[in-house]
């Protein structure tokens, strides 16, 4: 498994029927982008929605872990067709 499965693995573990879209945007392999629509993010304001994924991703980000970098949105449901969250995954 690579870098980017085991971290999609990790959040969708965590977040059952999370829907994860992950993106590498350095081309490094290890500053990715994670675009997340699930339901139990509900009534959690975003900091609370990012806490979340970070706890997922306990000791794989930061520092001398995996991953360099996380850029992260999150949603409860799908946004409006202006912001395409998961591209490649319909």
């Amino acid at each position: 498994m690579n870098l980017q499965e085991d971290v999609k693995a990790k959040i969708e573990a965590a977040m059952p029927g999370a829907r994860v879209h992950l993106r590498d945007f350095t081309g490094e392999g290890n500053h990715l982008e994670a675009n997340i629509i699930w339901s139990g993010f509900a009534g959690m304001t975003t900091l609370e929605q990012h806490r979340k994924v970070y706890a997922a991703l306990e000791g794989m980000v930061g520092g001398e872990s995996p991953v360099h970098a996380l850029a992260l949105k999150t949603w409860t449901q799908e946004p409006d067709k202006s912001e395409d969250p998961l591209p490649g995954n319909r």
